[in-house]
């Protein structure tokens, strides 16, 4: 018989599926990796799982405990396969930008959820930063997971992902693009590959309203870069401690729109039902097509799953709302 023994057992292994028709200018095959195929619908299944193993290895999280995140959706989503096998509480802290469908799936998986305001400074108590550490503070037997700073959110990508997309194409990568948020997925798969060979480039999709691009270029932290966008999961108003720009050789910013309107075509051109920031990855590879010749192998990481945007980036009213339609 071939079964898991639970759901925890079905992380990691997502295929790589050739794009076509939305890729057909890009002088290259490009592959993506298609991280909706883990159980919880996400790339962060892999950290989530990671993060809280090796908690549980050096007594931060304890029997019975609670664990307390600030998560854009995706990470609570895999905190909480980990909390219901291994038996613990579940606080997740997003922010009030995020899809309903988000919150309503982490509460059907049994997370409380606490929403906080979005355009708010991170170190404002009202932050969704602040207000996460503050409650891993108070709750008693608690541990705050701290996805950014947290260096098993890497730590499982250069384990994990990394060596899947080598063996997968057997060695030969030549370029990896992915969004950024926490930092852990590019720094890992990223150090990961460059390890097998230093001639693979890694590119960071950025947000226009975040710091990234401007902070690898320059060494600058401009806070006149940082003004509310749409496109969720990636770009931040802060440097996560595992964004390591070392590993990474540039940024590309992809608009709001852009993002939108990409994340519909890859539903409706490839049949890839994937989420927002997968469309923003998706433009950074057209955006970036000067990169690349006809030899090259582009892996383009997809985050996660549409099902967590139907009433936005999939809702005609919405994108119209929006002037993306």
């Amino acid at each position: 018989m071939q079964y898991i023994d639970n759901i925890l057992g079905a992380i990691g292994n997502t295929p790589l599926i050739k794009l076509n028709k939305i890729t057909a200018e890009v002088d290259a095959l490009v592959l993506a990796k298609v991280e909706f195929f883990n159980p919880g619908n996400s790339v962060k299944d892999r950290m989530a799982l990671k993060m809280v193993e090796d908690a549980e290895a050096d007594g931060r999280l304890k029997p019975g405990g609670t664990i307390v995140e600030g998560t854009s959706g995706n990470t609570g989503m895999g905190l909480a396969l980990a909390a219901i096998v291994k038996g613990y509480k579940l606080i997740c802290v997003s922010t009030d930008k995020q899809s309903k469908e988000k919150f309503d799936i982490l509460r059907a998986v049994g997370a409380e959820v606490i929403v906080c305001p979005t355009d708010v400074a991170p170190d404002d108590p009202r932050s969704y930063y602040s207000t996460s550490k503050r409650i891993g503070e108070e709750t008693p037997n608690a541990w705050y997971v701290n996805q950014y700073d947290n260096p098993s959110n890497t730590v499982a990508h250069y384990e994990q992902t990394g060596p899947e997309i080598w063996k997968q194409t057997g060695g030969k990568i030549t370029h990896f693009v992915v969004g950024v948020g926490t930092g852990g997925t590019i720094s890992g798969v990223g150090k990961y590959l460059k390890e097998q060979n230093p001639d693979i480039k890694i590119w960071g999709i950025d947000t226009y309203g975040s710091v990234f691009k401007k902070y690898h270029e320059t060494g600058i932290f401009d806070e006149k870069e940082i003004y509310p966008y749409i496109t969720e999961g990636i770009g931040e108003d802060i440097l996560p401690e595992n964004v390591d720009f070392e590993i990474i050789d540039g940024f590309e910013k992809v608009t709001d729109k852009d993002a939108a309107v990409y994340t519909r075509k890859l539903a409706r051109e490839e049949g890839i039902f994937a989420g927002n920031s997968c469309g923003a990855a998706v433009k950074g590879v057209l955006q970036l097509k000067r990169h690349f010749g006809p030899d090259d192998v582009v892996v383009v990481l997809l985050h996660d799953s549409g099902s967590r945007y139907v009433g936005k980036m999939y809702n005609d009213d919405w994108m119209q709302e929006k002037g993306f339609l």
